[in-house]
């Protein structure tokens, strides 16, 4: 599809999802406000992705691709000065928001995360949660270490798509949000091959080897036994990470 097909594609089904969560928001504001736990806790690997960022105070961080805005106001909490981006308007209306309902100063600026419209070496550190697989990956990790200052960190967490079975149980098995754009694709082996080209020092974390289960079938005690088993497993045989559902990726100049 062509660039900015893909881009319109996108951004509509992006600005749908807002509208849709936009009504809650209408009838119940307090809804907006949260903990940095709700947010961190949500998904099993957002905690000890944001851990790699290390100290934000009085550093300047990009929340790319913001979505709904909730990192970008954890990343503000933890003392940042936090500019937030999307392609989504409808998005950005809802960070904006958030920020305000969480009183906490959040610069929201409309963007393709292949364009950056920022200067060069703008940030310390970025923060992407699912956005790299919905662009070219090349393009964007050119755009990432440009707006990268030197010592600088980025941190992306994705979906990946190493795994056969789990290739197949996306494309057929129900679960909850599993709508997606025409074009995105799970990280694969040969993405991150491109981010090492472009940014040399590349560190790849896997995150849900057996607990991708609580996707279809989920419990508070199942969760935390899964959680304890990836835990070890992930330990004992560190190449397991390839069959994980999703990957935390830092990258540093």
């Amino acid at each position: 599809m062509p660039t900015t097909d893909r881009l319109r594609s996108e951004q509509h089904f992006h600005d749908r999802q807002a509208r849709s969560r936009a009504v809650t928001f209408r009838r119940r504001h307090n809804a907006l406000c949260f903990t940095d736990s709700d947010y961190l806790d949500h998904e099993t690997w957002l905690r000890p992705a944001m851990a790699r960022l290390g100290d934000l105070t009085g550093r300047c961080a990009l929340d790319y691709g913001c979505g709904h805005g909730m990192a970008a106001v954890v990343l503000a909490r933890r003392g940042a000065a936090v500019t937030a981006c999307d392609l989504s308007p409808g998005y950005l209306a809802e960070a904006r928001a958030r920020a305000r309902a969480n009183d906490v100063t959040v610069n929201c600026v409309a963007a393709d995360g292949e364009r950056l419209p920022f200067s060069d070496r703008a940030f310390d550190a970025v923060w992407g949660h699912a956005i790299l697989h919905h662009l070219d990956v090349p393009t964007a990790a050119r755009e990432l270490r440009r707006v990268l200052r030197p010592g600088g960190v980025a941190v992306v967490c994705e979906p990946w798509g190493g795994n056969p079975l789990l290739r197949t149980a996306r494309r057929w098995l129900p679960y909850p949000g599993k709508a997606r754009t025409p074009d995105e694709e799970p990280l694969r082996p040969a993405h991150l091959r491109q981010l090492r080209d472009v940014f040399g020092h590349v560190e790849v974390e896997g995150h849900q080897l057996l607990a991708m289960v609580r996707r279809v079938w989920s419990g508070p005690r199942l969760t935390a036994a899964l959680r304890r088993g990836d835990e070890q497993l992930l330990r004992a045989v560190p190449g397991l990470w390839q069959f994980c559902r999703y990957v935390v990726v830092t990258l540093r100049p």
